[in-house]
C-alpha cells in the first residue's frame, strides 16, 4: 500500500508544495505566492489550505497523508519545532510545528531548507542511495546540508552544515553572519560579482566591465567570459574553485563523504565549474580522504526542498 507525504519549502516570495509518494517520487506539485506581508498568522494559514488543496486535486483523501515536512530558511529549533529567527519574513519564535500539527491533525517536522534540499538529492536525486553525502548550495550565499551514516546531521543547535560560514580569507570582505572571510564572500553568487567589481574599480582591464556598469554582472557572464580567456573573469572562478575545493577538502577529512552535490544558480554552469574544481579538490584534499569521492550537479532543481521535506517524514528521519 502506498503511502503519501507532503513537503513544502517555505521561502520570502513562494512556497512550492509537493505531494510525494513513500519511494520519493512527486505526485502532483504547486508553487504559491508567500505574502509575508500577510504576518505569520495568515502564511500558515495559507500553507494549510493549500496542501489540504493540493492533496484534493490528486485525489488522495487527507486521512492517507502520513506526515508534512516543512524546510524553512532561519534560525530554527528543530526539537521544539520552532523558528526562532527568520529574516527574509521577519518571523521571531513562531511554534510552527504546532500549529501545523493542530490544523492538519497528522505528524510534522520542520528543517533548515538547505538540509531538506540534500535530503531530497540523496532520497531521490544525484545521491540517490549514498549514506555519507554533503550539498553544497552555491546561490546568492553558500548553502549546505550533510548527510551522515544515513542521517541528517544537526549538532547541538541545528547548525551543522552551515559551510557557507567557514571561513577560507581571515583578511577577507565583511559577510552578513558578521564574520570576515566566510566562503560565501568568495564562492556565491554574490561573492563571485563582488570580486570583479573589485577588480574593475582598481582599474583591471575586462570585457566583463560593460556588465559592471549596467548592473547587469551574473556568474553567467563570468565562466562564459573566463571560457574566452579574459583574464579577470579566470582569476574570479579560479579564487572561488580555489575556496571551494580547500572547504570540500576539510569537510573530507572531517566526515569523511563518499558523495559532494554541487547544487544552486552557480551550479549552472555545469562543467566549466565541475571540471577545475574536481582537479583543485583532488589537489588539496588528503590522498586518503580523496579516495573514490565523487563531485556531481544536484539533479532535482527547485524540487529538492519540498522533496526533501517531505523525506523528513518517509525516508531518512523516520
Amino acid at each position: 500500500m502506498k503511502r503519501f507525504f507532503i513537503g513544502i519549502d517555505l521561502g520570502g516570495t513562494s512556497m512550492k508544495i509537493g505531494l510525494v509518494s513513500d519511494q520519493g517520487k512527486v505526485i502532483r506539485e504547486t508553487e504559491k505566492p508567500t505574502l509575508k506581508e500577510e504576518g505569520a498568522d495568515g502564511v500558515i494559514d495559507r500553507m494549510v489550505s493549500h496542501a489540504r488543496n493540493l492533496a484534493k486535486e490528486a485525489c488522495v483523501p487527507w486521512q492517507e497523508i502520513q506526515g508534512v515536512g516543512v524546510g524553512l530558511p532561519g534560525f530554527l529549533d528543530i526539537p521544539g519545532g520552532v523558528v526562532k529567527y527568520m529574516t527574509n519574513l521577519g518571523w521571531t519564535d513562531i511554534p510552527i510545528r504546532d500549529r501545523l500539527q493542530s490544523a492538519w491533525q497528522v505528524p510534522v517536522k520542520i528543517d533548515n531548507d538547505a538540509n531538506v534540499a540534500a535530503l531530497g538529492e540523496v532520497w531521490s536525486g544525484a545521491g540517490n542511495g549514498e549514506k555519507n553525502a554533503i550539498c553544497i548550495t552555491l546561490g546568492t550565499g553558500v548553502g549546505g546540508g550533510i548527510i551522515a551514516e544515513g542521517e541528517l546531521l544537526h549538532g547541538a543547535k541545528g547548525f551543522a552544515g552551515e559551510i557557507g560560514h567557514i571561513q577560507v580569507e581571515p583578511e577577507g570582505a565583511l559577510c552578513n553572519c558578521g564574520q570576515t572571510g566566510c566562503l560565501e564572500t568568495v564562492s556565491s553568487a554574490t561573492g563571485m560579482v563582488r570580486l570583479v567589481h573589485h577588480a574593475v574599480s582598481v582599474g583591471e582591464k575586462t570585457c566583463l566591465a560593460p556588465y559592471v556598469r549596467d548592473g547587469s554582472l551574473s556568474t553567467r557572464h563570468i565562466f562564459a567570459e573566463a571560457k574566452r580567456g579574459d583574464a579577470v573573469a579566470r582569476k574570479t572562478v579560479d579564487q572561488a574553485v580555489h575556496a571551494l575545493a580547500q572547504v570540500m577538502a576539510t569537510l573530507s577529512v572531517v566526515l569523511n563523504p563518499s558523495l559532494f552535490i554541487i547544487g544552486g544558480g552557480v551550479s549552472q554552469a555545469g562543467e566549466s565549474l565541475l571540471n577545475p574544481l574536481r582537479k583543485k579538490y583532488q589537489c588539496l584534499a588528503q590522498k586518503n580522504a580523496r579516495q573514490d569521492v565523487r563531485i556531481v550537479l544536484a539533479q532535482l532543481g527547485n524540487r529538492a526542498g519540498f522533496i526533501g521535506a517531505a523525506g523528513l517524514l518517509a525516508h531518512i528521519q523516520k
